[in-house]
């Protein structure tokens, strides 16, 4: 499962120029006119991400995601016909994903029209090409899941295209209204922050939250770097930069940087660590899938096989089709005792992964044992 990892190496900015907005670079756009005309308002930029999105909300002001910034003061944005400016950090004691962002040398007609993502909608991502570095409009898509209810910082999970620079982009319906802030994803499971977050960002932005911003900032850089500076090949983490991980990540109050604090740990088979980031990460967005795919992984190798059946019995109904998913409600429904999770799983293999299904019946038959917990140093 992919974030969008490209923390530091794969976010896109978007920003925009004086009056007129100029056009959309040289990528197509297919969708419809309002959706196309709405790219103007997202720009490419650069900062402790070196490429990543933002979106401009009025007159000199733009959002991006607060992972693309980090502790950096000044942002680059570029502009769609060449050349550059700079956009003041809006310092924020905001503790979701978003962060301001002032260059009163981009101007608009207008504030940029906003809506609710309503469940039968259509949407599109905006964001800066990771190839190109062009702004352009992805293929649309719908919501997997609404927002959690009682989560303040829940997000909008859909699977409209996005891909890594995208990040700090803008997510908007078919009339081109912006509905969210694209964030994270992976795999076709992709979330975005509900453009109803911007009121409380501003709200709780200025000079006045200088200290808490720059502390905040700072548990972004020192999390993202260490994550990044965990080599693939190492077997075990120093127990040093698992302490990094572990407080710098946990400071953040980022749900995606819990998962790929989770997913390092897991990978390094520290289970118990793992489990501990991937409950702080559900118990702030219930509805998160990728986090709900990363539990029951880590469940699954630290023995948990009757504490993963509810999850996977949810994220069965969520995605049907997903492989891995059915994989691993044939083995916790046989190691869980878990009778219905286990016949529901084939009887979705049946339909999606007939060639797979003879597998899972071999399987069940052999009755084996469950494989040994790994054991972390």
């Amino acid at each position: 499962m992919i974030l969008f990892r490209c923390l530091h190496a794969g976010m896109l900015a978007l920003l925009v120029l004086t009056m007129p907005l100029p056009a959309l670079g040289k990528a197509p756009c297919l969708a419809p006119d309002a959706v196309c005309a709405a790219a103007s308002r997202v720009f490419r930029i650069a900062a402790f991400d070196p490429l990543a999105s933002a979106v401009l909300l009025e007159p000199g002001l733009l959002v991006t995601n607060r992972h693309a910034v980090a502790d950096a003061k000044e942002v680059t944005i570029f502009l769609a016909r060449d050349g550059q400016v700079s956009a003041q950090v809006v310092a924020t004691a905001y503790g979701g994903d978003l962060i301001l962002l002032r260059a009163p040398a981009i101007n608009a007609p207008a504030y940029f029209a906003t809506a609710n993502a309503g469940p039968e909608g259509q949407f599109f991502t905006i964001g800066a090409d990771i190839r190109s570095h062009a702004i352009r409009v992805y293929t649309p898509g719908r919501l997997l899941l609404s927002l959690a209810e009682g989560k303040p910082l829940a997000r909008l999970h859909t699977d409209a295209y996005s891909q890594p620079g995208n990040s700090g982009g803008a997510l908007v319906d078919s009339a081109g209204r912006l509905v969210a802030i694209v964030t994270s994803g992976g795999e076709g499971r992709n979330e975005a922050i509900p453009v109803a977050e911007i009121k409380k960002l501003k709200a709780l932005s200025g000079p006045e939250h200088e200290a808490q911003s720059r502390a905040l900032g700072l548990a972004y850089r020192k999390c993202i770097e260490a994550l990044e500076a965990v080599p693939a090949s190492r077997k075990w983490l120093p127990l040093e930069t698992a302490a990094i991980v572990k407080d710098q990540c946990g400071r953040t109050n980022n749900r995606q940087l819990w998962d790929l604090a989770g997913q390092t740990f897991a990978r390094q088979g520290k289970a118990e660590d793992a489990i501990e980031m991937f409950s702080r990460a559900l118990d702030q967005d219930p509805n998160a899938i990728n986090s709900m795919l990363s539990m029951v992984v880590a469940l699954h190798l630290n023995g948990g096989y009757t504490e993963e059946v509810p999850i996977l019995h949810r994220l069965i109904n969520i995605i049907p089709a997903d492989a891995g998913v059915l994989r691993l409600g044939v083995q916790a429904g046989a190691w869980g005792k878990n009778e219905a999770l286990l016949k529901k799983s084939l009887r979705l293999m049946d339909t999606h992964f007939p060639k797979l299904a003879p597998m899972a019946r071999s399987f069940i038959e052999k009755n084996p044992a469950p494989p040994a917990r790994r054991r972390k140093p």
